[in-house]
């Protein structure tokens, strides 16, 4: 995800806030790593942090039914008496209760208990562990009591009582309705307390404000103004995994499957590969549907999997008039896991913290890979206006309502989903489009070809597959894909094109030949930075060869995500799930030894695969390298955080190596450093994860954008080459921009010219020049607590 401005440091403070954070509504995968990343970049940028348990619910409650003890055993006495800072908000002793269902146990005579307390307040380590948790761990409930003005009243005196002036909500277009509408009363609530004498003058004085920030926790991913919400990606996964599981029983039974899911999402569908899809915007409009969808899956014979939403005169239809087997498994709270959507949760405390009295209550959002900030009053009244214009039947107003991207990816899928004659094009257009896959092998490879060739023969377009890259051009492995050739490609991993490193360059004429005996119209090249190098030789060769006056694109794919001007490339997300799995485990091997420190050494080219999801506390990437001072401060530090460990219940850490950080500090060499070093602190153990990364499955949001971006491409490719065509063949040339990148960069999908890419390009360490991810290296260990302690120990 991109950003305008650096994560803030520590030592950047603009004001004190307490900070509470509260989930509501539905549980949704991500709402802990949420809470974790409030709680964590709220106490680095010196505020104190609470969580309100049970939602709303517990914000109306507050803590007046509170039993049990609530001193200040759990505190940590910071060194020279400072009153802030990450020592100082270490732990309250609330973490094993809230994670371990403890919260309401009063066994033990003065033991600390949450039993009547739900405003409660949390330090760094009582958050430990949150990320790769389920559900919301502080609870969730709805609550009729907070919709009245007598509850709201009642949740301001709770919020004023405890001294919080800032609050972040995760939960649906209603939960952050409440907020806003909290906020907005909240100057005449606080008057009418001090009018009834609840709080005093000065109170109502220092309280005259409260910023709210909204995060978006739904696996519905139908909020207004931001692409994902927070459990959509989750669900999208469970989604796909279960729709890959169902279609093998599909093919090995020739059965139809009906599957309806339990939100209306639609890259579900597009993801797993259905045939014919209901979604509340689009629903069929002619009258005789049932046909018409019967007639797309009687044009082949093979499997089909079909999916609908609200639509329960399927099942009677099919049940009734077809005789095919049919089965309706019922996708449903299975997609509720873990994503953790930690950068979201940091924005909103920096959103809490340049909050005036006159800026609206703000809800942070995604826009392709750009974390943002939208008014929340705009974004929830957008959402409300598709749900009222479903219901008003007007889908033309619901689908415009919607995001820019989504009629057209939708129509890009009724394409691609069946070969119906109305998409055909008149012959004069039709061109011989080759497909090629160069470098690794990265997710998303396989899907993106499966979009690009069935859309080419929707359209009367000839996809020509070539095999193993360049080297296979030279040997004439080529040959045209079918509809059905390509079918199962969506889910499949790796290359099925076959792929290599061999570049245009080593015979440049014997590939033009190729390209003239073969009659190539367009090239679609799907790689990393291989595929760019191509792309800038193929461009350059032009004044030589004028068989490359052709439009040539290409869709960076490689886990390394090193391909210049873009952020985001096919396979990164696919490798980052791998990557976070991975320490997930390895994870769990730390914790178990409570004082072990594992070097886990990643793939990928130059670029390390850093990331605030794996939860590492250290990070040693090529861009930043290594060096001996380093790795003592490093020491230092972990020395440190083990000795503010509880005793007996010391945490597993976390040391994220890039294979390329260092050519001298390898993974053998750091590890025996660090097991000597930690003497009886801390040992030390090394896992390597190699190919592994490379994943299996490709991730559903490499599968979505592989399917919208190679899409773009062969709109790209059509308008080229029929603009060339059009010229008079005599003097006929290709433009520039016929030669291009798909890049995304922040909120925007551009085709770059691949000579532009080039004045941002390291080519010798086969990146960009200004890497994206760097600032992710800084928030990793800001997350992890080194840059407090780094000022403390230098």
């Amino acid at each position: 995800m991109s950003k305008e401005a650096p994560f803030p440091q520590p030592q950047h403070q603009q004001r004190q806030l307490r900070v509470a954070v509260l989930t509501s509504g539905g549980d949704s995968a991500g709402m802990n790593a949420a809470v974790r990343a409030v709680v964590k970049q709220a106490i680095v940028r010196g505020c104190e942090t609470y969580i309100v348990r049970e939602g709303y619910e517990g914000l109306v409650r507050g803590n007046e039914e509170a039993v049990g003890s609530n001193d200040e055993s759990g505190y940590v006495t910071p060194p020279n008496g400072e009153s802030r800072g990450v020592e100082a908000n270490l732990r309250f002793g609330y973490g094993s209760l809230l994670k371990d269902g403890e919260s309401d146990s009063v066994d033990t005579p003065g033991a600390k208990s949450l039993k009547g307390r739900y405003i409660v307040r949390v330090g760094w380590d009582d958050v430990r562990g949150w990320m790769g948790e389920g559900g919301t761990i502080i609870g969730t409930a709805r609550c009729a009591a907070f919709r009245t003005i007598e509850g709201r009243t009642k949740a301001t005196l709770n919020l004023i009582k405890e001294g919080i002036n800032a609050l972040v909500v995760c939960g649906g277009d209603g939960s952050l309705t409440g907020a806003d509408k909290l906020r907005a009363e909240w100057p005449e609530l606080v008057q009418s307390l001090r009018q009834s004498g609840n709080i005093t003058e000065e109170q109502a004085n220092t309280y005259q404000h409260l910023v709210i920030v909204g995060l978006v926790g739904s696996i519905d991913n139908d909020m207004a103004m931001t692409d994902l919400t927070i459990g959509a990606p989750t669900a999208l996964h469970r989604i796909c995994e279960s729709m890959d599981n169902i279609s093998s029983t599909a093919s090995s039974h020739s059965r139809a499957f009906v599957i309806e899911q339990f939100f209306s999402e639609y890259e579900g569908e597009c993801s797993g590969g259905a045939d014919f899809v209901f979604i509340p915007e689009c629903p069929p409009t002619s009258d005789d549907w049932e046909e018409e969808m019967c007639e797309v899956i009687k044009r082949e014979p093979t499997t089909r999997t079909s999916t609908r939403s609200n639509q329960t005169m399927l099942k009677i239809f099919y049940a009734t008039s077809y005789n095919w087997i049919l089965e309706l498994p019922l996708l449903d709270t299975l997609n509720e896991e873990g994503d953790p959507p930690t950068l979201q949760g940091v924005e909103a405390v920096n959103a809490l913290l340049e909050s005036t009295p006159d800026t609206p209550s703000y809800m942070i959002g995604i826009n392709e890979n750009k974390i943002s900030r939208v008014p929340l009053v705009e974004a929830v009244q957008q959402t409300q206006a598709v749900a009222t214009a479903i219901g008003n039947k007007d889908f033309v107003k619901a689908t415009d309502l919607r995001d820019p991207e989504f009629k057209e990816s939708f129509q890009g899928f009724l394409t691609v989903s069946s070969l119906d004659p109305k998409h055909m094009l008149p012959k004069e257009k039709h061109l011989r489009i080759a497909i090629m896959h160069i470098g690794a092998p990265a997710g998303g490879m396989n899907a993106a070809t499966r979009t690009a060739a069935r859309y080419c023969l929707a359209h009367g377009h000839t996809p020509l597959a070539v095999q193993n890259g360049f080297k296979g051009l030279l040997d004439d492995s080529i040959y045209p894909l079918s509809w059905l050739k390509v079918d199962s490609w969506m889910t499949r991993g790796g290359s099925e094109l076959g792929t290599n490193r061999f570049l245009p360059k080593e015979d440049l004429g014997a590939i033009a030949s190729k390209f003239q005996k073969h009659g190539i119209d367009g090239l679609f090249m799907i790689g990393g930075f291989e595929a760019f190098s191509a792309l800038l030789t193929l461009e350059e060769a032009r004044k030589h060869y004028p068989q490359f006056y052709i439009p040539m694109v290409h869709l960076p794919a490689t886990l390394s995500n090193n391909v210049p001007l873009t952020e985001f490339s096919l396979g990164s997300d696919t490798s980052l799930n791998a990557l976070v799995d991975a320490c997930d485990s390895i994870k769990q091997s730390a914790s178990a030894s409570r004082n072990r420190v594992f070097i886990v050494e990643t793939q990928g080219g130059t670029y390390s695969l850093i990331d605030v999801q794996t939860g590492a506390v250290l990070v040693y990437s090529p861009e930043v390298g290594m060096n001996l001072n380093a790795l003592r401060s490093d020491i230092k530090f972990l020395k440190r955080r083990y000795e503010l460990d509880e005793k007996g219940k010391a945490e597993g850490r976390l040391v994220l190596k890039s294979e390329k950080a260092s050519s001298v500090f390898t993974l053998d060499i750091i590890t025996n450093v660090l097991k000597e070093e930690g003497g009886s602190l801390f040992d030390a153990r090394s896992a390597s994860l190699g190919h592994t990364l490379q994943g299996g499955i490709p991730s559903p949001m490499d599968r979505a954008r592989a399917a919208r971006l190679s899409l773009k491409c062969m709109n790209f490719i059509e308008e080229h080459a029929w603009a060339l065509k059009a010229q008079p063949e005599k003097g006929r040339k290709p433009k520039k921009s016929s030669a291009a990148v798909i890049t995304i960069t922040g909120s925007s999908v551009n085709f770059t010219q691949v000579q532009d890419l080039v004045e941002h390009a390291d080519m010798k360490n086969r990146r960009g020049e200004n890497v994206w991810w760097a600032e992710y290296k800084e928030l990793a260990e800001i997350l992890g607590s080194k840059n407090y302690f780094a000022s403390k120990l230098a």
